[in-house]
């Protein structure tokens, strides 16, 4: 195993971070690294803090802090060094030089999180958190990244495999004592109730998605009107930004136009869209168009008129809020903000977020995928003890919604899927 090197922090700032990992990380660093007083770096107990100076053939780089964690008791689950110096581009640029050409290999992307996941530090669901909580941008994003770096979900997955195992167990010794027909270790309505409790817990996990998405990737809003009844403006009040050009001119909005504001903690993707009206301009037409797709794929729909002016006709899903906003009256004027805390209440009882209280949530879409493998199974588990299906045949989807289970955690996975998982992490975690 090589040993890698990469930086933690950016440079120009008041402070680098510089990491170290592998079986040589001690050894490399302090042939760079001299104490200011004591021991070398390869005599130093794991949990230490020196410092001392980075040097650069005879002369001095920087003055540094050198933390030392040895394997298997780091984030890496190897030898690990953290070097703090200045934040200077050019300190950090030639230290990393140094220690290339000291024998340490530039990291990829991910490359610390993965070998801690491949030595066993973390699982891979707790790895996926951590690249979450390094993206988070508001309250809601942080408390459920964590929640899910703590093990959040990874507990919930256990106890729901723990319950499989103990079905399997069950079944199988049934299959093995076949011949003795005074023996049963499986009782049938036991069974079906335990499947049951199974099935309805990985399915309220999965139907968690729809809020951990919301969460993690913000709510769909669209702004939806005819042209001219303040839609820009009202993108404009919430996002406290000149976002979207406002003209008395109908038409002027020709193409969606999407940003996001955070309310309250919870992140709100808005799509301003153009006017819905008949007209013979092809391109206000694809705009229109492009109104209609964006109302389709929201999960909030802001439908605006004015005094004179009816809603629009849009074809809509149960799934979906419909908040009907009528704009330029004493109530509600998006000019001026009048009304902006009554529909600030309404875009957070609207929010799936909101709606779901549980701990756990689904935010990651390749957990809610093996989750629905997983629902499949154990709804064919119970499908077959319905009919009296043998024993034999329902272990086999007892063990593929356990194989399902197991692939969110990393326990059954392969290369291309991890080189996949991990390069969307940034160099150095």
């Amino acid at each position: 195993m090589s040993t890698i090197v990469a930086p933690c922090t950016p440079a120009g700032g008041a402070l680098g971070i510089l990491r170290v990992s592998g079986p040589e990380a001690i050894q490399k660093t302090s042939s760079l690294f001299h104490p200011v007083s004591g021991a070398p770096l390869t005599e130093r107990p794991g949990y230490s803090l020196i410092f001392g100076h980075l040097m650069d053939g005879d002369e001095v780089l920087d003055e540094v802090m050198v933390s030392v964690f040895r394997a298997p008791h780091s984030f890496t689950g190897e030898d690990v060094v953290e070097i703090s110096c200045h934040g200077s581009q050019y300190i950090i640029h030639r230290a990393l030089q140094l220690l290339i050409a000291a024998g340490c290999v530039m990291a990829r992307p991910g490359e610390f999180t993965q070998r801690a996941f491949l030595n066993g530090k973390l699982d891979l669901a707790r790895a996926e958190a951590v690249a979450d909580l390094i993206a988070a941008q508001n309250a809601a994003q942080h408390r459920v990244a964590l929640s899910q770096m703590r093990g959040g979900i990874s507990r919930k997955l256990a106890d729901l495999r723990e319950k499989l195992l103990h079905l399997t167990t069950l079944l199988e010794l049934e299959l093995d004592f076949s011949d003795h027909e005074e023996l049963e270790f499986a009782d049938r309505t036991e069974i079906q109730q335990v499947a049951n409790d199974i099935a309805n817990e990985i399915a309220r996990l999965t139907d968690s998605f729809a809020a951990g998405n919301a969460i993690k990737n913000g709510i769909p809003v669209a702004i939806i009107g005819a042209p001219n009844v303040g839609k820009s403006t009202l993108l404009n009040q919430l996002l406290q930004d000149d976002k979207a050009i406002v003209s008395d001119i109908q038409g002027t909005t020709r193409d969606t136009i999407e940003d996001t504001f955070v309310l309250d903690g919870t992140l709100f993707r808005l799509i301003d869209t153009a006017g819905i009206r008949h007209t013979e301009d092809r391109i206000e037409k694809l705009g229109i168009e492009r109104s209609l797709a964006a109302a389709a794929r929201a999960q909030i729909i802001i439908l605006m008129n004015e005094p004179g002016v009816p809603f629009p006709e849009i074809s809509t899903r149960e799934d979906q809020t419909i908040i009907r906003l009528t704009n330029k009256t004493p109530e509600f004027q998006a000019i001026n903000g009048t009304g902006l805390t009554w529909l600030h209440e309404q875009l957070l009882k609207a929010s799936p977020v909101r709606q779901n209280n549980d701990e756990v949530l689904i935010t990651n879409l390749r957990h809610k995928e093996a989750l629905d493998k997983a629902h499949q199974d154990i709804i064919q588990v119970l499908t077959a003890l319905a009919q009296g299906i043998p024993s034999d045949l329902v272990s086999e989807d007892l063990r593929a919604c356990l194989h399902h289970l197991a692939e969110i955690l990393g326990e059954i996975t392969d290369n291309e899927v991890l080189g996949n998982i991990f390069s969307h992490f940034c160099i150095g975690k």
